[in-house]
């Protein structure tokens, strides 16, 4: 357990299941990368009585056949000492033999079983969720010293096969763990156990890039920069995270090709566009397979929905809140140059900040609970989202990054500035500010407007500074 860096809540729920003297089927879910075989790996490493990892569908051809699947598990099952016993014919065979192995080999102790990346190993037409659920519902719910603990990355799978499922397997999860990336503290705290050293305001430049995903940060070499170390990443000649994009995709989502052209088109628009304006710009059918993939990028996090401050809850949006896939999209999908210090070049140039400033943004709305700390309204109930006014011939049209609305009428417009250095307000900006908080005051009358700057290192005082109410730094995201 020493290895693993933050995941408290995770380790201590682990720790109860493990002490629990009950069965435990447990779903371990999460974006690919985010950590959830190390964490399981690492937490159970002296306990576990079997485990095993399905063949990847990138591996091999996307038509992974049943058989492969089922000589991986047999090959695993005589590892873990099971005699005399051919290759299962079906999952039904398999997992009897599973449930033999283990009768075998229980001593009375804890049996920790997990099965890795659970939901590639049920192959078109193959039977698998049916196994499954006689493995559990006949046998392993009433072994009193099993922890069933199963993972995958193909979080929709999970969702709709495990924890909603409506057949054999309903309400069967004892427990369900979604593993997140990394908080700006939990990267901070990685870094730092790498020995790799980094101010908090690069922190925060890594997050933006890598979105907190710890297999990405792994690659980092202590001896250099920031930018030198995404340059090894992305951009230096055979780079580390080349081929990244694509494999992540084609690891989650049967449909690929049209989950990355969805996700491509909402990069266009930082608050994204509703699901009427992605059918019509990429010319996807308004159907319920649409719906599926649309459903299986938001469980895996790459995206977003909402509903803008003050529209109905008809008006949903989606929008790109995945930082790794913005970066890739902004910067390494259509690069074909040879600088091998290519991002250590582009830093303070215009499309950096461009994208800085949208960056920051998902920055924030990934840790809106430590904003709400550092405002003290933690125990009041809110919400956030972004608003949106589209310009016409009579208005110039509005965006606010953030707003939180609370419980309380108080709403906070929140902006979003990534400096290097502490904020100052000028007349123009000063303007900008009146005109959105007038608006507001009218539009909402019945609600407390308050104006609240989220920055790096502070706002300087000057006869602007009044404008903003509150003021959230970096040091406070870290916490």
């Amino acid at each position: 357990m020493c290895g693993i860096v933050g995941r408290k809540q995770e380790i201590a729920e682990l720790q109860k299941l493990y002490d629990s003297n009950k069965s435990e089927f447990v779903a371990v879910y999460g974006r690919r990368r985010v950590g959830k075989t190390f964490l399981i790996r690492e937490f159970f490493k002296d306990t576990m009585t079997f485990s095993h990892t399905g063949l990847s569908p990138v591996e091999k051809s996307k038509s992974n056949k049943t058989k492969d699947q089922l000589q991986n598990f047999y090959y695993s099952l005589v590892r873990h000492g099971l005699e005399g016993e051919s290759c299962p014919k079906n999952w039904l065979d398999a997992f009897f033999m599973l449930e033999r192995l283990l009768e075998r080999l229980d001593n009375g102790n804890r049996q920790v079983v997990f099965i890795d990346e659970l939901p590639w190993m049920d192959t078109k037409r193959s039977g698998f969720v049916t196994a499954l659920e006689a493995f559990w519902n006949g046998w392993g719910a009433y072994k009193k010293n099993l922890l069933f603990v199963v993972c995958g990355s193909a979080t929709s799978w999970i969702v709709d096969n495990l924890i909603n499922n409506k057949g054999g397997l309903y309400n069967r999860l004892t427990s369900q763990i979604k593993l997140s990336p990394f908080s700006l503290s939990e990267c901070k705290e990685f870094f730092n156990a790498n020995a790799v050293k980094m101010t908090d305001y690069d922190i925060v430049q890594a997050y933006m890039i890598l979105g907190g995903i710890p297999y990405y940060m792994n690659y980092f070499n202590k001896s250099l920069s920031l930018p030198q170390n995404i340059d090894k990443l992305f951009f230096c000649k055979n780079p580390k995270l080349i081929d990244e994009f694509d494999r992540l995709f084609g690891s989650l989502f049967i449909n690929d090709a049209v989950c990355k052209k969805i996700v491509k088109f909402l990069s266009t628009r930082h608050y994204g566009y509703t699901r009427d304006e992605i059918v019509r710009k990429i010319g996807v059918t308004n159907n319920g397979e649409l719906t599926n993939l649309l459903k299986a990028l938001l469980a895996s996090d790459f995206i977003e929905k909402y509903v803008p401050f003050g529209y109905t809850k008809r008006t949903e949006y989606y929008k790109l809140s995945d930082c790794f896939c913005w970066f890739w999209i902004c910067f390494v999908d259509n690069y074909h140059g040879k600088d091998d210090n290519y991002w250590t070049h582009k830093i303070n140039m215009p499309e950096y900040n461009s994208w800085k400033g949208i960056a920051f943004e998902e920055v924030c709305f990934n840790h809106a609970s430590q904003i709400k700390s550092a405002l003290g309204v933690s125990a009041v109930s809110s919400s956030q989202s972004a608003f949106i006014v589209t310009a016409s011939d009579d208005d110039k049209g509005m965006q606010i990054d953030m707003i939180i609305e609370r419980a309380d009428r108080v709403i906070n417009l929140c902006e979003m500035k990534f400096y290097k250095d502490v904020f100052t307000i000028n007349k123009s900006y000063d303007e900008t500010l009146r005109r959105r908080t007038l608006y507001f005051e009218d539009k909402f009358p019945k609600l407390n407007v308050h104006t609240t700057l989220i920055t790096t290192y502070g706002l300087s005082q000057n006869e602007y500074s009044g404008d903003f109410q509150s003021v959230v730094t970096i040091e406070d995201l870290f916490r």
